[in-house]
């Protein structure tokens, strides 16, 4: 039965669900309740109390007789990428990585706060990358009276009408857990787009890190790894890949982009190594480049 259970997991569709807002109004915390893990890991992070760099979290969401968990109650109805994107202004690039890769967006605004203008400017990321589906979180509503959550609440309905964006509203105590169950349903209920594998593969790289400890010996030394999303076509180990826009060269005076290949050592589905990729989900991929 339980192997049985584990095939049809792996069958499931993937989407990218990505959150955004204002820094401090509660993305973090919400990733934590949606998907038990906590995605600021980086020790900046953990010192400073904010998202920095993006961050990752993989579940897979159950159907328990009409109601939808994370706990592994009832039958797998899909996998969930998560991407906790920085609220800071100094970030936005960063953000803007991550919006690129999300099929599904969810905007974040604390109601003793109001929309702020990290909310506005993700919310402008979001529509530059032709991002098509939204929930919106009222965070925070046990910090005000009902009268000031249906203010904020009308502020919200006329940053959608303005931006001609259509999206759910719920009201959240993320802190508690309150209302998290709503949101998840309408993740459950997300349309997952349609994955092209007939076409040549294309990967969108969000981030890229050094996975070696201080001290790795030279023989056991790993190639660089990027993190992303592939948008179309598949990706198995041992191909070669052409990163761009590359390094940069002056040529003859002027700067010249000059695209990076390399070989795909491995490739990752969070911790799980596997052989080859299909698009959706955020995954990880291990080059040779040093």
């Amino acid at each position: 039965m339980a192997a049985s259970k584990k095939l049809s997991e792996k069958e499931l569709d993937t989407i990218n669900v990505g959150i955004f807002g204002h820094i401090d109004h509660g993305k973090t915390t919400l990733l934590q309740r949606l998907s038990g893990k906590w995605a600021d890991t980086h020790s900046e992070e953990l010192k400073r109390g904010i998202t920095i760099k993006l961050g990752y979290a993989d579940v897979t969401i159950y159907d328990d007789n009409g109601k939808v968990n994370i706990q592994g109650k009832g039958k797998p109805i899909r996998h969930v990428s998560f991407i906790d994107c920085p609220g800071h202004e100094m970030l936005m690039a960063t953000t803007l990585s991550g919006a690129a890769i999300i099929d599904l967006a969810i905007l974040v605004v604390a109601a003793n706060e109001g929309i702020l203008s990290q909310t506005r400017e993700h919310l402008m990321a979001l529509k530059a990358k032709r991002v098509e589906q939204y929930i919106v979180v009222q965070n925070k509503i046990d910090l005000v009276s009902k009268e000031r959550a249906l203010d904020n609440y009308k502020e919200i309905v006329k940053l959608l009408d303005e931006n001609g964006i259509k999206a759910d509203i719920v009201p959240v105590c993320a802190q508690q857990g309150v209302n998290v169950d709503k949101v998840l349903e309408l993740i459950a209920q997300a349309k997952v787009p349609e994955r092209d594998t007939s076409e040549p593969a294309i990967f969108l790289v969000a981030r890229s890190f050094d996975v070696n400890k201080p001290g790795t010996t030279p023989e056991n030394l790993r190639g660089a790894v990027l993190g992303g999303s592939l948008k179309k076509g598949t990706l198995s180990v041992g191909d070669e890949i052409e990163i761009k826009p590359g390094r940069v060269e002056m040529v003859e005076g002027q700067k010249k982009y000059i695209s990076l290949k390399t070989k795909i050592r491995g490739l990752f589905k969070g911790s799980t190594k596997v052989e080859k990729l299909s698009p959706g989900g955020s995954v990880a991929i291990e080059t040779s480049l040093d």
